[in-house]
């Protein structure tokens, strides 16, 4: 897809990469760049209410700026008032906001890892921003949600058997895997698609039926299992706890990878980890 600057909702609705985000940007009217208030209009007619995990009511708030108290910094003003702060007519903000209009348990938990990492000084022993932060921040930017009902499918991703995977089991692909952009960094991005665009993605594993389900469907039960592996403990201690992923191979994405040659690239579809 090639995406311009401004806004074209017709555009996006066309891409595979945006399908995640296709229902919510379907309910905007109008043809503008959609506001903080048409967010918080979309928002109002949630139901059930969106809500952080304090259990403040999720809204959409200009962003303050200068030296600010603990309180009002951007994760605990979230977590603490569930006001996301959003700068108006940007597109990484607007992006943010789409992506907790869609999959707001996971966006909860991501700034309750984050909240919880603040006010936690043994998080910070590893890096300066904390281990905790880091594969959220890294998840919340670039993140990619794989859904997979093959454990051999699951294991040729980790492995980063590109060819193998995208390629030569590309029906299977087609049927037992998903991918769903998470990341709002990620999306910013995927505006001008280009080779070397990878995501981060965590895989979960569904049942098969999992795909004939309707994308709402789909969308909300990912968001679930998101949540359930974010919020626990355990989890969330390295970045390695994500495997990349390399958009641009994923089957339909493109219509340049209808070829077996495509994924000799290996620029783009790097051999795996040591």
């Amino acid at each position: 897809m090639k995406q311009s600057s401004e806004w074209n909702k017709a555009l996006l609705l066309q891409s595979p990469m945006f399908a995640p985000l296709h229902p919510v940007l379907s309910g905007f009217a109008g043809d503008g760049f959609p506001s903080i208030q048409d967010c918080n209009a979309f928002l109002a007619k949630c139901q059930p209410p969106i809500t952080v995990q304090s259990g403040m009511p999720l809204n959409f708030v200009a962003q303050r700026y200068g030296r600010l108290p603990f309180g009002e910094q951007y994760e605990q003003r979230c977590y603490l008032k569930g006001e996301v702060q959003t700068r108006g007519h940007n597109w990484h903000d607007l992006l943010n906001a789409l992506v907790w209009l869609t999959f707001p348990e996971a966006k909860a938990a991501i700034n309750a890892r984050h909240y919880q990492a603040f006010t936690d000084r043994r998080d910070a022993v590893k890096s300066q921003r904390g281990a905790v932060r880091d594969m959220n921040t890294l998840f919340d930017e670039s993140g990619v949600i794989v859904a997979c009902s093959d454990t051999e499918l699951a294991a040729s991703l980790r492995c980063f058997r590109w060819k193998e995977l995208f390629w030569q089991r590309r029906e299977r692909v087609k049927m037992e895997m998903g991918f769903y952009l998470f990341g709002h960094g990620l999306y910013e991005k995927a505006l001008h698609p280009y080779i070397g665009l990878t995501g981060q993605g965590l895989v979960l594993m569904v049942e098969q039926e999992f795909f004939v389900w309707s994308l709402n469907q789909q969308l909300k039960h990912m968001d679930g299992l998101a949540a359930d592996y974010l919020k626990v403990p355990g989890h969330c201690h390295s970045t390695r706890e994500l495997t990349p992923v390399p958009l641009l191979g994923v089957p339909g994405w493109t219509e340049n990878n209808y070829s077996a040659e495509y994924y000799d690239n290996t620029s783009y579809f790097r051999p795996g980890r040591r």
